[in-house]
């Protein structure tokens, strides 16, 4: 398979993922075939689209052109034959994403690749019943909202094939997204797990009373006192103000070895003692997420605030923060 080959897309799901993945798909003058059995799916996404699209950065289509190219089907069967490459986006659950994609596997033509929007089941736990051709199978796990984030994480299982690897990474560059290839299949792949990792810190700050939600829940106080009336980014107030904004520019790595003067060896000479304290303590009290207790006391703090924010305000002036972030960001 070739990049130019790669004229016809399917999509199967649209929910909040497959819907982003559908807009960035006909915006960039594909061709795409949807399906989605959930009442009123069809309705929910032609909305979405129009919603969106103004949005979507870099955009070949025009806004007519853009929706021509849509077909949404009941049965995506008779399609398959059509498609160059699959999209899935159905639900995290192991029982379904075997029953698709074996079927999937035995009835398209072998060189249509197939990408899982999975974003944390990995392909080789449901490529067991795969007997056609599974060599074309992985995971392209994008970030929400697809259509703007550029990150998507490319998981190839053991016996996925170079050839389709280089073949999903190419495609994903052609979108304007920033492929990351994960060498080895591990729970969660890479960002969720960082993720993962600061969540469960920010619950445990939470819930032990040293921070509280308001300080961990609100936006960066610059962008409030630039717009008052503004609830941007329903974020840490810590990440918002400080780490997210280095981060976004020079990942954890690079900040800390521009923190040792350009040496990662001083950073670590100078901090290493310390962060050997601070990982010990976080380990001590660490959030349980067994606890019914702990869990019911997160939420109750985090909601009392999140009562008070205009949920799809929030979403709104975030896509449009963002918009502005990777834009500025490109120019470097």
């Amino acid at each position: 398979m070739t990049l130019s080959s790669i004229k016809t897309v399917g999509v199967i799901g649209t929910g909040v993922i497959g819907a982003s993945w559908t807009a960035l798909f006909l915006a960039k003058g594909l061709r795409v075939i949807v399906t989605d059995p959930a009442p009123g799916a069809e309705s929910k996404l032609h909305e979405y689209l129009k919603k969106n699209y103004s949005a979507i950065p870099s955009k070949i289509a025009t806004p007519d052109k853009y929706l021509q190219n849509l077909t949404f089907v009941e049965d995506i069967d008779p399609y398959l034959g059509e498609l160059d490459l699959i999209q899935e986006n159905g639900p995290e659950r192991l029982d379904f994403k075997r029953r698709l994609f074996a079927h999937l596997d035995a009835n398209t033509p072998e060189h249509v690749l197939i990408a899982s929007s999975s974003s944390g089941l990995p392909s080789s736990e449901f490529v067991t019943d795969c007997e056609r051709n599974p060599s074309r199978i992985l995971i392209g796990h994008p970030f929400n909202p697809p259509h703007l984030i550029p990150l998507v994480e490319v998981v190839p299982h053991p016996k996925t094939g170079d050839e389709h690897v280089t073949a999903a990474c190419e495609f994903y560059r052609s979108l304007g997204k920033d492929p990351v290839v994960v060498k080895r299949e591990t729970p969660g792949f890479i960002a969720n797990r960082l993720q993962a990792a600061l969540c469960a810190e920010a619950f445990s700050l939470i819930s032990r009373g040293i921070v509280s939600a308001e300080d961990l829940g609100k936006g960066a106080p610059f962008s409030q006192a630039r717009r008052p009336d503004s609830d941007l980014l329903f974020l840490d107030k810590t990440m918002t103000s400080g780490l997210g904004l280095r981060w976004a520019f020079s990942g954890p790595i690079m900040t800390n070895s521009l923190g040792g003067g350009g040496d990662f060896g001083h950073f670590m000479d100078h901090l290493g003692p310390a962060l050997k304290i601070w990982l010990e303590d976080m380990h001590q009290h660490q959030f349980n997420m067994d606890s019914t207790t702990e869990k019911e006391n997160l939420k109750e703090k985090v909601n009392q605030l999140v009562s008070h924010v205009d949920i799809e305000k929030t979403a709104k002036d975030r896509d449009t923060f963002l918009t502005g972030l990777i834009s500025a960001r490109s120019e470097i």
